[in-house]
C-alpha cells in the first residue's frame, strides 16, 4: 500500500516525494523500492506537527508548498495532488478539496465532514453537523430541497511558513469540539482555499475489509 501511494504521488507534478514516518518497518519497506524517507518523532500530537518536522528536516523554504497525502490512499489520483497544490498563492497559504454529497444519508453522518465556503472559494467552516441547514426544516429530520452539501476530502496543501505558524497554536475550542484539526487554522485567522476535486478520490483503506475492494478496483483498471 505504501509503495502504491508513493508511486501515485510520484506521478504528480511534485518535485520530490517523501514518506514521513516514525516506524522502522515502514522505513525498511520504502527503502526496498528506492523511496525517500524522513524519520520523525513518534510523539507528535497531530499529523500536521509531523509534516512540519519533516518539512524542516528536508530544509524547505517558507514559500515551498507541501501536500499531505495519507499513506492509506493507494488510489489517490495524481491530478488531485496537482489541483490542491496549485491553489496556493500569496494570499492563501493552505488549501484543500471537497465533493458534492449525493447520498442524503451522508448529510447526517458525523464521519462525513461537511464544509461551506464563501463566493471566493474560501472555507467558512467545517463541521460534522449538516451545514448549511434550512431554518424552516429545523427539527423536521427531513432533507430540505434547494440546498447542496459538500463533503470535505482529507488532502491538504500548505506553504512551509503556514506549517510553522500552525504548530505554535494551541488546540482551538472549535477544533476540540468537532475533532477537526483544520478548525485551528480558521480560529487563528488563516484562510483555507477550497475547490471541488477534479477527480473522484476512491475510498482509502481504513479496515481490513477495504483491502479486497481496493484490489478489485486495481484489477479492473489493469
Amino acid at each position: 500500500m505504501i509503495r502504491r501511494v508513493y508511486e501515485q504521488a510520484s506521478n504528480s507534478d511534485a518535485d520530490t516525494v517523501y514518506v514521513a514516518t516514525d516506524d522502522e518497518r515502514i522505513v525498511d519497506e520504502v527503502e526496498s523500492f528506492g523511496g525517500r524517507i524522513v524519520m520523525t518523532n513518534p510523539d507528535h500530537p497531530t499529523g500536521t506537527d509531523r509534516i512540519f518536522e519533516a518539512a524542516s528536516l528536508i530544509g524547505l523554504g517558507d514559500d515551498d508548498i507541501v501536500v499531505n497525502v495519507q499513506g492509506d490512499e493507494p488510489l489517490i489520483p495524481p491530478s488531485v495532488i496537482n489541483k490542491v497544490a496549485g491553489m496556493i498563492d500569496s494570499n492563501v497559504q493552505m488549501s484543500t478539496l471537497c465533493e458534492l454529497i449525493i447520498d442524503p444519508k451522508e448529510v447526517f453522518d458525523p464521519n462525513v465532514v461537511k464544509v461551506i465556503s464563501d463566493a471566493n472559494g474560501i472555507a467558512l467552516y467545517f463541521s460534522r453537523a449538516p451545514i448549511p441547514w434550512s431554518r424552516d426544516h429545523f427539527g423536521s429530520g427531513s432533507i430540505p430541497n434547494g440546498i447542496s452539501w459538500y463533503r470535505h476530502l482529507g488532502i491538504y496543501a500548505y506553504t512551509a511558513a503556514m506549517l510553522a505558524r500552525f504548530v505554535t497554536w494551541d488546540p482551538a475550542p472549535l477544533e476540540v469540539a468537532e475533532k477537526l484539526e483544520q478548525l485551528r487554522a480558521l480560529y487563528n485567522g488563516e484562510k483555507i482555499k477550497i475547490a471541488i476535486s477534479p477527480d473522484k478520490i476512491p475510498p482509502g483503506i481504513d479496515v481490513p475489509g477495504d483491502v479486497e475492494r481496493t484490489l478489485k478496483v486495481l484489477k479492473e483498471g489493469a
